[in-house]
């Protein structure tokens, strides 16, 4: 189970670790790298077209602004590339989103909301559990203890509106 993070920009990391930690959390080998569509552009072709020869089962492409990135990969791997879309300029993002989302037929990008970084890592994880088994009854714990949070909020909720 191995995944790589490719961030447009080192900048992109705040937003990218919280979809690392899930990754780490899930017990998910996952490499994370700066790779730039537009100053880096035969880096980043070299690494989608081999990336399966370097092991690797799902790309998250992570870019703000123009946001290229996961489409560049997108169009020289087979592997399945999961769009971020980064807020990282004046237009809050929606031109990252649209970069992202509105990829060619034949070129799919799985994209997420912006910043949404958690949710890539979490279809990552599903994505993967098509295969490996471990990580959908993982997945189904994490998916009962979110339940079970909300559960709790809501008892707690009524508790204090009951006591007034």
């Amino acid at each position: 189970m191995k995944v790589a993070i490719i961030m447009g920009s080192d900048s992109d990391f705040p937003i990218v670790e919280k979809g690392y930690n899930i990754l780490k959390d899930f017990g998910v080998e996952v490499d994370v790298r700066v790779i730039s569509a537009h100053r880096t552009p035969d880096v980043a072709l070299d690494f989608a077209k081999n990336a399966e020869e370097y092991g690797y089962e799902v790309i998250i492409g992570a870019a703000g602004k123009a946001a290229h990135l996961p489409g560049v990969l997108a169009g020289c791997t087979p592997l399945p590339v999961i769009g971020v879309p980064i807020c990282s300029s004046e237009l809050d993002g929606i031109d990252a989103l649209l970069a992202i989302v509105q990829m060619p037929p034949g070129v799919p990008v799985a994209t997420v909301a912006i910043n949404g970084a958690d949710n890539a890592a979490l279809l990552a994880v599903q994505i993967l559990s098509v295969k490996y088994e471990e990580l959908r009854i993982k997945f189904k714990e994490y998916k009962n203890q979110m339940a079970e949070k909300v559960l709790e909020k809501d008892r707690k909720l009524n508790e204090k509106l009951n006591n007034f």
